[in-house]
Formats: structure tokens, sequence, C-alpha cells
């Protein structure tokens, strides 16, 4: 590594733009992965705060959870089990401003939040637009007015905040005595009805309109990133092996081992990818806590450090693939390449 050491001093230059370069495509990979995390907290936060289980829907509605239908026989088959409805709609606070909201009520559970008949509990960005408790909420598809009663975090479906609803006021909203799905957590027996699909949590997020598509684009450029530093350090110690294959010759023939000259391009990657993962992480890391309010950016830690091992596993790769001509040139050639 002293070798190696000296080199990167010798060309502090040439080093550094490397850097740069792996600074700035694991920022912008560290802040599309955020991006992809918000929106996908944003897209159904709702779902995704359930503990692990299974949802069920009528298995005609062909994974359209809107067209599902869940009959009361089919919900008291397993008391255990919670049945729930998800439909987007419309509030009117008391200035007649409409918010947009996804209607969800259930059958008495712990996993969703329970309200009084009349009253309706909200998620807390619609407080930050100005709705306060007590406040009281109309809307054009029923005639009864609602009470606000309380706020509730991360609560989202569909990018709507959801407004939780009393079973007999949502059923009077929408003119139904049914449910459209089944919720049973994993600690519970599975449900064993024919007339039900069973989705994990994971799928059933695909189900979502626009989730996957989204997430997908994201996902795919955030790929594309990495594999980008992967060609970069591949194509960069590449052309650094090809102006050394003289170095490479006189260090061979003096008794230096291959392993040895990959060991000191493994450093060289290791030390540049984590001064540009540190301070990609630091800066991402500001921006997480300091990103607008109205924005749906989410990076955790966990996903800081994956991206990280990654970009490290795919830096290592590259340059071992660029040092494989290393094991092909013999001293000799290598000395004469040198001298031309």
């Amino acid at each position: 590594m002293k070798i190696g050491w000296k080199e990167i001093k010798k060309n502090k230059i040439r080093f550094l733009i490397l850097g740069s370069i792996v600074f700035l495509v694991s920022l912008l990979t560290f802040m599309i992965s955020g991006l992809a995390n918000g929106l996908s907290q944003d897209n159904a936060a709702l779902i995704k705060n359930l503990p692990d289980g299974t949802i069920y829907m009528s298995a005609d509605a062909e994974d359209n959870y809107n067209l599902s239908s869940i009959d009361n026989q089919q919900i008291t088959t397993d008391n255990q089990a919670t049945a729930f409805s998800i439909q987007m709609g419309f509030l009117h606070d008391q200035t007649d401003k409409q918010h947009s909201v996804a209607f969800v009520t259930s059958t008495n559970s712990d996993d969703f939040v329970q309200v009084d008949d009349g009253d309706v509990i909200l998620d807390q960005t619609l407080h930050e637009e100005g709705i306060q408790i007590g406040d009281t909420l109309t809307s054009q598809q029923t005639d009864q007015n609602f009470t606000v009663t309380g706020f509730v975090d991360e609560s989202k479906f569909s990018h709507a905040p959801v407004a939780y609803l009393h079973v007999e006021d949502y059923q009077q909203m929408y003119q139904t005595d049914q449910m459209q799905l089944i919720f049973s957590p994993d600690n519970q027996a599975a449900i064993d009805d024919e007339n039900l699909q069973a989705y994990s949590l994971s799928e059933f997020l695909n189900t979502i309109p626009s989730y996957q598509a989204e997430q997908l684009s994201l996902t795919m450029i955030i790929w594309f990133l990495i594999v980008i530093s992967g060609l970069l350090f591949g194509i960069f110690f590449y052309m650094m092996n090809v102006q050394k294959m003289g170095l490479y010759g006189i260090l061979k023939a003096i008794g230096v081992k291959t392993t040895t000259l990959f060991a000191m391009i493994w450093g060289q990657m290791l030390f540049i990818t984590i001064i540009a993962l540190i301070f990609s992480t630091i800066f991402s890391q500001l921006f997480n806590l300091f990103a607008p309010k109205g924005m749906p950016f989410h990076l955790t830690g966990a996903t800081t450090l994956q991206l990280s091992i990654i970009f490290l596993i795919i830096g290592f790769l590259g340059a071992t693939i660029s040092g494989l001509q290393i094991r092909k040139a013999a001293p000799l050639q290598a000395i004469q390449q040198g001298e031309n």
C-alpha cells in the first residue's frame, strides 16, 4: 500500500477528479434513493405501517382493491382478522376549502385508528394546512358533518392524507354495507376461502395505481448510477495500468508478487471510495434533516449503509477487472513497452 499511497500523493489531481466523480455519483444515488423512499411513504404509509401480515381481497377483483367487495359472512369467518375499506374523496373545511383525502374505516382493531360516530381523525399534514382539533368538516358525499378529534403521523394513501371514519359513517357516505379488504396479522391463521385472494403487504402495494411504476423507474435510475460508478473505476484504473506497464514489469522482475500489485489497486480504490462516501453521506443526511416539509424525502441510515456497501463492492469489481491485464504482462515485455 506504500507504493499506492505514494502514487496518490504524486498524482493528486488525477485521483481527486476520480474521487469527485464518485462523490457526485454516490450523492445523486443517495438523493434519488431518499426520494424513492419518500414517495413510497407518501404513496402507501397506511399499508407500510401495518405489522407483517396478509391482505385479502375478493378473487374476482383482478388485483384492483376498488373492485373488491367482502360480504359480512366472509368478515365474520375470522374474528381476529380486520375488515377495512379505502376510498378517495374530498373534505371541506370551515372556510369551504377542499382537501383531497383517502377515507379509511375498519372493524375494531389495534392495527387501525378507531373513530367514534360523527368524528374524523386526520393525517398530520392536514393540521399543517390549517385544520384544527374541534373543526367541523363537510363532504359533498353525505349530509353529515364531521368533527376533527385528532391527528396521526405518516398516514397517507395514494399521495393523499388519510381521514379515518367510523364504519357507520363510511357506509352511509358510500351507500354500502360491505367492506373491501381483510387484514390478518402473521401470528393468526390464514383465511381459507376460495373467493378471497391473498397478498403479502409488498404484493398489495403493487396493486396501488402508480406505485409500481413510480418505484420501478426510480430503482432503475439508482442501479444505473451504481453501474456507472463501477465503469468509472474500471476505465480509470485500466488507463492507469496501461500507462504503468513498464513500472509493473520492473516490480515483477525484482520479485513483487501480482497479488501485491492487486492489493495496491484495491487500497487506492478503497481510499478514494470511502472518502467520497463519507462526504456524500454527510451531505445527504444534512439534506434529509433540512429538506422542505412538503418534499417527500426519506433517507434512513440503513439505506445509506446498504448503498455504501454496494458502491464498495462495485468499485472492487471494477478495479479488479481492470487489473487483470497485470497478470498477463511478462516482465521483459512490459519493460520494453515502457521504454518505447
